[in-house]
């Protein structure tokens, strides 16, 4: 699969709602990178008045699955997540973000994907890893 196939395939104009909600812009996607941004704002608040921990785990486990089934692509397979465990380290009410994702290891049956989101300082928001299994698509 080239970049462009993959970044085809992660538009938000053909997004879940729930995806779409957490407004993650992929800007590249590869089997060894995948680069994004969030605009936060309040439609990502929780009662609180901050970003709710779901937008950020739902862009960790979104940029890993599409970086390792871009890896898995090349051997007919695709990659689901499997675990996911995602800390939240600064919390924001506001601001873009960046995202980017790289792996750790990709092996034959098993990934696993490291994602930092940082703040437009360049401060860490989030960390989070993903392991993903390489299984036959449907």
């Amino acid at each position: 699969m080239t970049e462009l196939e993959s970044s085809r395939l992660f538009d938000l104009d053909n997004a879940s709602a729930f995806v779409a909600a957490a407004s993650l812009r992929l800007t590249h996607i590869a089997a060894d990178r995948v680069e994004g941004t969030i605009d936060l704002g309040p439609e990502h608040h929780q009662p609180w008045g901050l970003v709710h921990g779901g937008v950020y785990t739902t862009a960790v486990e979104s940029a890993a699955s599409l970086g390792a089934s871009a890896a898995a692509s090349r051997h007919g397979l695709a990659a689901v997540g499997v675990n996911n465990n995602t800390h939240f380290l600064r919390s924001m009410t506001a601001g873009q973000v960046e995202v980017v994702a790289t792996p750790i290891q990709q092996g034959r049956t098993q990934q696993l994907w490291e994602v930092r989101i940082s703040d437009g300082d360049g401060r860490l928001v989030v960390i989070g890893q993903v392991r993903l299994q390489n299984v036959t698509p449907r």
